[in-house]
């Protein structure tokens, strides 16, 4: 066994790796270096008779993100988000270190600086760290990934904006139809549908199933779902002679095409201002604290439909199908717009109250002598 020399005021160990290589480390005190070659020594033995794993070679998070954007993100439905994370957050911070140097308290000290960010951004960030350091974990760039943390998100909101009334809704579409048809049959699908906006865009007359009303919806603009997956959407009989209409005035490939017959595209004006000009023309209100902006936006349409579901008693479980939520726990945020949620749950405890039915009683106060 190689033992520890002196090395000016320190000692300094040498051992020969798994790899035939001459290492060396220097250490303050005699004894820290002769357990640290004991160490070296037992582990390049237990390599070579195969007992040990090799360890990773040394890997920068840098080459981690090259090897994410060219090989994973390409796979996503989105690949601007990964880029867009990696770029601005996790390249700047974590680019130089070592794989095997990342730990807890990079990360914590990482999650100091993003206190201006919201959970939801936050919780996007590390979403997307800790699949990094667990693909570099399957490559084998990484023994074991550091358990990341990340903040809780409510999923259970009733703050969500919607068209509350029937009127509401009929004063959108007049005022969509008086704009334009191509925009009263899209707000009008996504209010009947709860399609999102890049579903709407890909949607095809081919996945459009009028003998058994059904759209069967498996992609968004040029990639999967959001889901990632395939769901059904019935055509409710409000939207049915809508859509046999709009057919014959539109025989290509796509249900909703921009004037050149391409495909829209994200954010664009018939998302965005065309859709706030109409609201102005249906006489909504613009919120005071948004520069006079309306609060409803397109995504909202999908609220819409998802809330008078609930409201005209639609079942929640279909409800999350049809929205192709992973989970239910995203549908109940609904679920408070039930009518009757409590109407049989009223009169529950009746049979445990003091003195007849409609009887006042008088109760003493804690103070009382």
């Amino acid at each position: 066994m190689s033992k520890p020399v002196k090395h000016g005021n320190n000692w300094r160990v040498r051992w020969i790796d798994h790899e035939d290589v001459r290492r060396s480390a220097v250490f303050e005190s005699f004894k820290e270096a002769q357990s640290e070659v004991r160490k070296r020594q037992a582990e390049t033995a237990e390599i070579k008779e195969g007992l040990r794993a090799k360890p990773p070679a040394d890997r920068t998070f840098a080459e981690m993100c090259d090897y994410w954007m060219a090989n994973r993100a390409i796979h996503k439905r989105n690949i601007r988000d990964d880029k867009s994370i990696i770029d601005r957050h996790l390249r700047p911070a974590f680019g130089t270190l070592k794989l095997k140097d990342l730990g807890i308290e990079q990360v914590d000290a990482f999650r100091v600086k993003l206190p201006e960010l919201s959970k939801k951004t936050v919780a996007n960030i590390l979403t997307l760290l800790i699949s990094l350091l667990n693909a570099a974990v399957e490559l084998g760039w990484l023994l074991k990934a550091p358990r990341i943390k990340k903040p809780k998100i409510r999923l259970i909101s009733a703050d969500f904006r919607y068209l509350r009334t029937d009127s509401e809704v009929v004063a959108l579409l007049t005022a969509a139809k008086e704009n334009g048809e191509d925009a009263y049959v899209l707000y009008a699908t996504a209010i009947y549908t709860g399609m999102r906006e890049g579903e709407l865009a890909a949607l095809r007359w081919s996945d459009v199933n009028f003998p058994r009303r059904l759209i069967t919806v498996q992609r968004s603009y040029d990639g999967p779902t959001k889901a990632e997956d395939v769901r059904y959407v019935p055509i409710l009989d409000v939207l049915l002679p809508i859509l046999r209409e709009w057919k014959l005035k539109t025989p290509g490939t796509l249900v909703f095409s921009n004037r050149d017959g391409n495909m829209l595209q994200p954010c664009g004006r018939i998302f965005t201002e065309r859709l706030h000009r109409i609201l102005d023309a249906a006489g909504f209100e613009k919120s005071e604290v948004k520069r006079q902006r309306h609060c409803i936006n397109f995504h909202c349409l999908r609220h819409t439909f998802a809330s008078h579901w609930v409201m005209k008693g639609g079942d929640l479980f279909k409800l999350q199908k049809v929205l192709g939520h992973k989970t239910v726990q995203m549908t109940m945020r609904y679920a408070h717009l039930t009518p009757s949620a409590f109407a049989e749950d009223h009169g529950r405890f009746s049979g445990m109250a003091v003195g007849a039915p409609g009887e006042v009683v008088a109760l003493r106060a804690a103070n009382a002598s």
